[in-house]
């Protein structure tokens, strides 16, 4: 009944997504305080295990029930209740429900572990795992439905090959949401702690990224072939550009600016990947570096805190994202896609920059409106002395380096 090579390429897709959070850890680890080391790993992690019971308790269902008023889905699926291991997947009956359900779920678990690099060295645990909570619940996986899983984005003819707007965007524009509430850290210039970690997740979520775009697919054809090189394309592109922009603005080539553009690269590619070739993938890659840097040079003059910038790497990139695919997407390239602007495609633009505004706009209203509720519950922002302690310590009584 299913197609054993399919089914077994969605496996392998679905590990190294699931591989992507733990390089997320150690991206965030080795760019943060010594003594924050633990506190940012286990934000990542903990997404791991909580993430993951509300996907298969509540989350999945949210995501792709039947559709109720464009926004989220119906209860049919609550605990993963008619999902056994016959049934096949809605959209490609060559590979079983399961796996989907288990492919998606490793998106869900990186989304707002993104958010966190935004909030380092400063957020109660406590705190951060309510947020987590109502974050899931109340943009992730109603935004989820509305792009993937039948609700009103997706009836507007909006495309996102892998997350432009579900997930990069949402998170960017959340995090620079959060840094305006939890304001700035009282650490100055805190510096990373270990490169060698950061060039680590790198190449984790590098790798991982293969799983996350050509996966998106859902089945092994020529679109997962050209998903899989643009992305690798763009992520060069952007890192070689990178380095480039530094050695002539800040005089030296650096290690953490090639790192932080091939996440660049990676986080605009990922809307596109399906539905542009090779060459706009290049073009992605330049344009997803020199529009972060610029994101991040803002970010620091007008003094925002955005610790491991997220917002102008994963906001910027996604929203960069969205737009150039609106721009130049092409049904040459995929016959399921649609043409972008410069092929005649003003209405399929439109859309795309209406989806991702309202995105970016949703997202951080909810996001500080949401933290301002915690907050009058628990406190969000630890102490004067545990932030000049550092949170290892006081959260968990544990330290990385002994």
């Amino acid at each position: 009944m299913f197609d054993t090579g399919n089914t077994a390429f969605m496996l392998v897709a679905t590990s190294l997504v699931m591989l992507m959070t733990p390089g997320l850890a150690f991206f965030y680890g080795g760019l943060v305080n010594r003594k924050n080391v633990l506190t940012i790993m286990m934000q990542s992690f903990v997404s791991m295990g909580w993430t993951t019971i509300l996907w298969v308790t509540v989350g999945f269902t949210m995501c792709f029930g039947k559709d109720v008023g464009g926004i989220i889905g119906n209860g049919q699926y609550l605990f993963l209740q008619g999902i056994n291991t016959h049934t096949p997947f809605m959209s490609n009956a060559h590979i079983p429900m399961i796996v989907f359900v288990a492919y998606q779920m490793m998106f869900a678990i990186i989304t707002p572990a993104l958010i966190t690099g935004a909030f380092a060295d400063r957020v109660k645990f406590k705190a951060y795992m309510i947020f987590l909570t109502v974050w899931l619940l109340f943009v992730y996986f109603p935004l989820v439905h509305m792009v993937w899983g039948g609700g009103l984005f997706a009836k507007w003819g909006v495309l996102d090959f892998a997350g432009g707007i579900v997930v990069h965007a949402s998170a960017g524009f959340a995090a620079l949401a959060s840094v305006f509430f939890v304001g700035k850290r009282r650490i100055k210039n805190a510096k990373p702690h270990s490169i060698p970690l950061v060039a680590l997740g790198t190449a984790l979520l590098w790798f991982g990224w293969y799983g996350f775009n050509a996966g998106s697919e859902l089945r092994v054809d020529s679109i997962t072939s050209i998903a899989f090189l643009n992305t690798d394309v763009a992520a060069s592109f952007a890192a070689i550009t990178w380095l480039i922009l530094a050695r002539i603005f800040e005089k030296k080539p650096k290690v953490i600016g090639m790192l932080t553009g091939a996440v660049a690269g990676l986080a605009t590619i990922t809307p596109a990947a399906g539905y542009v070739n090779v060459q706009t993938a290049m073009l992605i890659g330049v344009i997803a570096s020199i529009v972060g840097y610029i994101a991040v040079t803002f970010k620091n003059k007008r003094g925002w805190d955005d610790a491991l910038d997220v917002w102008g790497v994963h906001g910027i990139g996604g929203y960069t994202g969205i737009i150039l695919l609106g721009i130049f997407g092409s049904l040459t390239v995929n016959a399921h896609g649609a043409n972008g602007l410069i092929f005649g495609g003003g209405a399929f633009f439109m859309k795309e920059f209406t989806a991702v505004t309202l995105t970016a706009i949703y997202a951080f209203l909810f996001t500080y409106a949401a933290l301002w509720v915690i907050n009058k519950i628990t406190k969000v922002r630890v102490s004067g002395e545990t932030e000049i302690e550092g949170l290892d310590k006081s959260e968990f009584e544990e330290e990385a380096y002994v």
